[in-house]
């Protein structure tokens, strides 16, 4: 097979594999795949970048995207980490962002350009306000806890229709 076949076909297959913390949204729409390229000796190098350095389900989305082009006849394969330049929830697809919303986690919004520094820890504040409830679309929201089901995510509830949901934060 040409390997610029190859290459799309294994985009077609990574546009199925689901993220596994958030299974409504594929890791391509999450903007974890980076790349995809034939190297030397017809190895299909899959390049990755984590949402964070230490995702706690980078090593099975590793398994799942070998699994996933193993059984498509597509391999052999290699994953490449690529760290840098760092994910940013800017990489969400338009098409990723109305899966989250669907599956009942509020999308982020664009990440400033002045919000990328170094992490520093300070005292509370209020959170800003306009997070849009996934179900109800009201802005009357707050959040109840930095974290959510995972790091990457913040609990909020909505103050309209009275229900929780999880915002995926925009970093």
């Amino acid at each position: 097979m040409p390997a610029e076949e190859r290459v799309q076909q294994a985009w077609a297959v990574l546009h199925q594999v689901p993220d596994p913390e958030v299974p409504a949204i594929s890791l391509c729409d999450l903007g974890i795949v980076r790349d995809v390229r034939e190297a030397d000796g017809g190895v299909l190098d899959i390049v990755l970048t984590p949402t964070y350095s230490g995702c706690p389900a980078t090593e099975v989305i590793e398994a799942d995207v070998r699994a996933a082009l193993d059984a498509a006849g597509l391999g052999p394969v290699q994953v490449l980490l690529q760290r840098a330049p760092a994910w940013t929830t800017d990489w969400i697809s338009e098409a990723g962002r109305e899966k989250l919303r669907a599956y009942g986690i509020a999308p982020p919004g664009p990440v400033a350009a002045d919000a990328a520094r170094p992490l520093v820890f300070m005292p509370r504040r209020k959170p800003e306000p306009g997070v849009a409830c996934p179900r109800c679309a009201s802005t009357h929201t707050e959040r109840l806890s930095a974290f959510g089901s995972t790091a990457c995510k913040a609990l909020w509830r909505c103050l309209a229709c009275r229900e929780p949901f999880e915002h995926f934060k925009p970093i």
